[in-house]
């Protein structure tokens, strides 16, 4: 299984990016999948996830109306929206992939330990920026 990040980057305040996670090895419309933000210093936080019917979508409150998660089955790659980027949304963003947590978005997005997920992208490198 694997967990292809793309589209991060440098972009200033107030700008727009988009991220992909291309899936090989299952399917995601079989797995909640999400994204996850580690600033430096600090823990793994679930910023976005969906879940495997995509009737339900979770974000955290500091992205709540800027970024918007979304999938694409024939592509089996996940992608997340994010506009209106501020300098606190930096970090590196992984993408996250987990069967037993399919069912409600936000099950995926509040696990606290990185460990109980089954599946972990790379994680390409947000910077927002003047």
């Amino acid at each position: 299984v694997q967990l292809v990040e793309s589209g991060g980057g440098l972009v200033q305040p107030g700008g727009s990016l988009r991220l992909s996670c291309a899936v090989f090895g299952l399917r995601v419309d079989s797995y909640a999948i999400g994204w996850y933000r580690q600033a430096p210093g600090k823990q793994r936080e679930g910023v976005s996830c969906i879940n495997s019917s995509a009737n339900d979508t979770y974000y955290s409150e500091s992205v709540e109306g800027r970024f918007t998660i979304s999938r694409d089955i024939a592509k089996n790659t996940v992608y997340l929206q994010m506009n209106s980027l501020k300098t606190e949304d930096t970090g590196v963003k992984y993408c996250a992939a987990d069967k037993l947590l399919a069912r409600l978005a936000r099950s995926l997005c509040w696990v606290q330990l990185p460990t109980r997920v089954e599946y972990w992208g790379q994680g390409p490198e947000v910077t927002v920026s003047e």
